[in-house]
């Protein structure tokens, strides 16, 4: 019975790592020859995040080349490159938010067509290096999967968490904003009120002024 438990348990542990994390992301993008495309994920912060990317091109010996910059939610340049054909960038997130990599191409390596660009976008449990760990520790078979297993509990806990906490940042935000509304929406209605009173006496000092009344 117990076994059959935790047997349950893992597979529905399985299950609901793809629902509740978005551990990994393969992302095709067609770059213009002038412009920019750019990629983005709603990051927490402490979180690893592992990219690669690279140029897709029918023709092996003349790749053209693009330029790289991936930033965080406040603008902090985490990985920039000009000029290459491929890379890789690394980090560990300090601030909760968007992080964005945005791509441009060279014009004068490909002229007027699009660029191909093949990005790998991990974060979280699948930015880990099982191999290494399990080499490392000396661990394989059950006992990585239960590793890899307590890993993605602890990851769907963080997000819970994360995710409670933009709930109530929301929540506070939109009872402020309903505040504020109430606030001008009186204000508002005591200015016209104000203002046809102003009306009201001039236009009677006006008629007396003129003997009409």
């Amino acid at each position: 019975m117990k076994m059959t438990s935790k047997l349950f348990l893992s597979v529905f542990l399985v299950c609901l790592v793809p629902v509740m994390i978005p551990v990994g992301e393969a992302v095709w993008l067609d770059v213009p020859p002038t412009g920019t495309k750019c990629v983005s994920e709603e990051i927490q912060s402490n979180v690893v995040v592992l990219g690669d990317y690279l140029i897709i091109s029918e023709d092996h010996n003349t790749l053209p080349t693009i330029s790289v910059k991936v930033t965080s939610p406040y603008g902090n340049r985490m990985h920039h490159m000009e000029n290459v054909t491929h890379g890789q960038f690394a980090f560990t997130t300090q601030e909760s938010g968007n992080y964005m990599a945005c791509f441009w191409a060279d014009a004068k390596s490909h002229g007027n067509k699009n660029v191909s660009i093949n990005i790998d976008w991990k974060t979280g449990i699948a930015a880990k290096d099982w191999a290494s760990i399990a080499k490392k520790e000396k661990i394989e078979g059950v006992e990585l999967e239960i590793r890899k297993l307590e890993g993605a509990v602890e990851a769907i806990h963080e997000n819970l968490i994360y995710l409670r906490g933009r709930e109530a940042e929301m929540r506070t935000v939109n009872e402020k904003t309903n505040s504020r509304v109430a606030w001008y929406s009186i204000m508002s209605l005591g200015i016209c009120i104000g203002v046809s009173g102003l009306q009201v006496v001039y236009l009677k000092h006006y008629f007396e002024k003129k003997k009409l009344i």
